[in-house]
């Protein structure tokens, strides 16, 4: 083997090497993960605590997913980055979302009240992030503008209020 040959191959280990190692980017979305309130300790994070308020009944189902906060990902269908599904209790829950990084985020809660896993207009609630106004000329979607926060490296607490038609 030459020392030209010798060169190429251990360039291309190299490149082969650094390409197994490398996260696809499809991987950081559609995580389904727990509700570990353990992740959103004092000394944990990065990481959103998430309080959801005025849960109206205990049928169904909550869900409560992050995407960045970004115009490409905002509510955006398969760009979610993770996502926690339970039973429902009326009043309030309080659900952790780990994040990777630190960095700009948004935050989509759902509760489907006869857990069929449609969307229900006329019964099923939603909320978001910063609880921007919803309404018919948005049809419920709201800029990512208007739902993006910061989380830092520790944890962000942010309270988010449902509402039903």
């Amino acid at each position: 083997m030459t020392m030209k040959t010798s060169s190429k191959l251990g360039v291309m280990a190299l490149v082969a090497g650094s390409m197994a190692a490398a996260t696809p980017a499809s991987a950081q979305y559609n995580r389904t993960i727990s509700n570990d309130m353990s992740k959103c300790a004092a000394s944990a994070g990065p990481a959103i605590k998430v309080t959801v308020r005025g849960i109206e009944t205990s049928t169904g189902k909550i869900r409560v997913q992050s995407y960045y906060g970004t115009k490409a990902d905002w509510l955006k269908s398969g760009r979610w980055l993770s996502r926690i599904e339970t039973s429902a209790s009326a009043g309030s829950m309080t659900f952790c979302v780990p994040v990777s990084k630190a960095g700009v985020y948004g935050i989509a809660v759902r509760h489907d009240k006869n857990g069929n896993g449609k969307t229900d207009i006329s019964s099923d609630g939603g909320a978001m992030s910063n609880n921007p106004s919803i309404n018919i000329f948005n049809l419920g979607k709201p800029s990512y503008k208007k739902t993006r926060f910061t989380v830092g490296q520790g944890v962000k607490s942010i309270t988010i209020n449902m509402r039903y038609m």
